[in-house]
């Protein structure tokens, strides 16, 4: 039955933009070979030679021009007569309507025009046109204007059909913007390039081991995970890892954003998700890809009328229909990155749509050692240079702030036309990369110098003496970015923290505000960046992390999105409020007792920054004497400060040397002038 009704209601041809173009070039054209075709602004029209006699006879004619060689004749119409002749206005066949007329004699119309004129009939001029005019030529030039007018129509659709998805214009819209690559290996990136994230690694390599071989274990009865999220900080190498796996896998890999799904146009978004599903079918086994996962991921609205988008949230039903709905995707494996898992669905992050939730954080010391062996590959780099010491220098620092800093080396050796990248170089890409460039040309009057040398003397005055605050490594005044001053401290990594490390941290953020109290009698916004880090990790103890006195072993974390009221109440607040002013006045007070007992050390310290603008541990050392509480990472400071400073000495060294064979040769020349004459003879020879 369905076959007979498929008979009698054939299907209609598919809809194409040519025949629009079609039916307005033919349309153009019947226009301008029709009888009252407009060229120029103005109508032509076919008469007889006996039409043409009567209407100059009654007086039509305004001029008459003939062509010989073409044996025709165009008769020019009075305005006052367009409507007698054209049954038209004057509006409609334009400013000169003419007549074109054959004639046989050249003879016999001379002597009617002659005739008409000496009656009065014919008042106008009648001249001649010998060119022979080329039809071919003719036709080009009139038609020109159409042809420029539909080229530009077809310009501005195939604009249109590459800012609608495809070749087929606005109508393939909805189609998915995915890129596919056929062969992973097209991208050149394998778990050969990805240092670090051991575990992260070891948990996709099962998701490419199901696709090489499948049977492995689904004898045992296993299925391979429908999906895995990447989440982790930016720059860690989520989008890197999931490359590596399209390198490995070998099968069809399909790359696309989150915010490729979000258009203008209603429906976009979920038709372009069916699409994506559609093609990954056809190819499976294949793996999906959807960085930024959050754009059309996030948490649905639980009040629709309050901020809801019902375009992106049908485009996230349509995903998780396509994932884990009544259809079955076999064979296709969805991997999606995201830095801010706490806005996404939780519908999408059930167990059947994303099974696995890899974490991929910032690196650890040895991560980042073998981070920087892979970026430091291409770089001509110095014999003695230490990774260890590298890593250790850049605590905190993510896989992209790791390349950006071997990068930066490289183009500071270039800058000072260096043969090989050194260990300095790198020091000074990380000083510009956490601080931002060096302002040496940036006027400063001697009190502000001061003021900021006392300033950065009383941050490292205070780290020197609490036990747990982050090691020393340089203080300097020179201003950089937004800084008027810096202090560099090479923090111990820790997996947790305690109340009193968190204490003597934010001691050592108070210390520069005390210096200013204590030692210029006034304070300045020099502190701002200071206080609201301390700010900020006070309320963090009071309120995340039970660190109270008032309000211990309570958190007051809120994951809620659209929630609009605070987890506590007011009182609770003013409490809080209370905990934190209590614990910084606190410290406060506390750097202010360390300052004071060593003031002559911090005065000294503050003496030497303004003479030098850079000092070292070794200078805080010489004026504090060894630190209480030494750590492993002050250790690890001192061996590569003296491994420096016995660098630069054998380099002085060799200097010396150098400088003093240069001597020696010299007075062996003036001691022996006849050598001299000798080689200057032998040069002029």
């Amino acid at each position: 039955m369905n076959q007979k009704q498929d008979n009698n209601n054939p299907k209609m041809p598919r809809f194409n933009m040519t025949w629009i173009y079609g039916i307005v070039i033919v349309a153009l054209l019947a226009f301008y070979f029709s009888n009252g075709q407009q060229v120029g602004g103005s109508v032509e029209r076919k008469a007889s030679y006996n039409d043409f006699k009567i209407f100059v006879d009654r007086g039509y004619a305004s001029k008459v021009v003939v062509n010989k060689p073409e044996g025709t004749l165009q008769m020019y119409v009075k305005p006052e007569h367009i409507r007698d002749v054209f049954k038209a206005s004057a509006k409609e066949v334009g400013p000169d309507p003419y007549l074109n007329v054959e004639f046989g004699s050249v003879d016999k119309l001379e002597e009617f025009l002659v005739a008409e004129k000496e009656s009065g009939k014919f008042s106008g001029d009648y001249s001649y046109d010998n060119k022979k005019g080329n039809d071919l030529i003719n036709l080009l030039i009139n038609v020109a204007p159409l042809v420029l007018f539909v080229l530009f129509m077809i310009f501005m659709m195939n604009r249109m059909g590459g800012s609608g998805g495809g070749p087929g214009g606005v109508f393939s819209v909805g189609k998915s913007k995915a890129k596919m690559y056929e062969k992973g290996g097209d991208l050149g990136i394998t778990f050969k390039d990805v240092a670090g994230q051991a575990g992260a690694k070891q948990e996709i390599q099962e998701i490419v081991e199901f696709l090489k071989n499948p049977k492995k274990y689904t004898d045992l009865g296993g299925k391979i995970p429908k999906g895995a999220l990447l989440v982790g900080p930016p720059g860690t190498g989520k989008t890197l890892l999931a490359k590596a796996v399209a390198g490995e896998a070998g099968v069809p890999f399909f790359s696309m954003s989150g915010s490729d799904f979000v258009e203008m146009f209603v429906g976009v978004g979920a038709s372009r998700v069916r699409d994506l599903f559609r093609q990954a079918k056809e190819k499976s086994p294949c793996i999906i890809f959807i960085d930024e996962i959050d754009a059309v991921g996030r948490a649905r609205s639980k009040n629709p009328s309050m901020g809801g988008n019902d375009e992106r949230e049908n485009t996230l039903n349509a995903l998780l229909t396509e994932m884990d709905g009544f259809g079955t995707n076999s064979g296709v494996i969805i991997l999606a990155a995201t830095n801010r898992v706490d806005m996404l669905d939780s519908a999408l992050l059930r167990a059947g749509r994303f099974d696995r939730e890899i974490h991929v954080d910032l690196p650890d010391l040895a991560e980042r050692k073998e981070i920087f062996q892979v970026h430091l590959r291409p770089l001509k780099t110095d014999d003695s240079l230490d990774i260890d010491f590298l890593a250790r220098q850049t605590p905190g620092f993510s896989g992209a702030d790791i390349a950006n800093v071997c990068n930066e080396a490289a183009l500071i050796a270039a800058r000072r036309n260096g043969e090989a990248v050194v260990k300095q170089d790198f020091l000074d890409a990380v000083d510009r990369i956490i601080g931002g460039l060096e302002k040496k040309t940036k006027v400063m009057t001697a009190d502000e110098k001061r003021s900021i040398a006392l300033h950065e003397a009383g941050h490292a005055t205070i780290s020197w003496f609490c036990e747990h605050a982050a090691p020393l490594v340089k203080v300097t005044i020179v201003p950089r970015g937004r800084a008027l001053g810096a202090a560099w401290y090479l923090p111990e990594e820790r997996q947790i923290t305690t109340k009193e490390q968190l204490l003597d941290e934010m001691c050592s953020l108070l210390g520069g505000r005390a210096a200013e109290e204590l030692f210029t009698g006034h304070i300045s916004t020099g502190a701002t960046n200071d206080l609201e880090r301390a700010t900020k990790s006070a309320y963090g103890m009071i309120a995340y992390a039970g660190m109270g006195d008032r309000l211990p072993n309570i958190c007051y974390y809120n994951n809620q999105e659209y929630g609009f009221q605070k987890p506590y109440s007011e009182t609770t607040a003013r409490i809080m409020d209370e905990e934190v002013l209590k614990m910084i006045n606190e410290q406060y007070d506390r750097a202010k007792r360390i300052l004071t007992e060593h003031a002559e050390g911090h005065n000294q310290l503050a003496e030497l920054l303004i003479a030098r603008e850079v000092i070292y541990t070794e200078d805080v050392e010489k004026i504090f004497g060894k630190r209480p509480w030494v750590s492993r990472s002050q250790e690890i400071i001192e061996e590569n400060q003296r491994a420096m400073a016995e660098e630069m000495a054998k380099k002085r060294a060799e200097e010396l040397d150098q400088q003093a064979q240069e001597d020696k040769n010299l007075e062996a020349q003036r001691q022996d002038p006849q050598s001299n004459d000798e080689t200057k003879e032998g040069g002029k020879a």
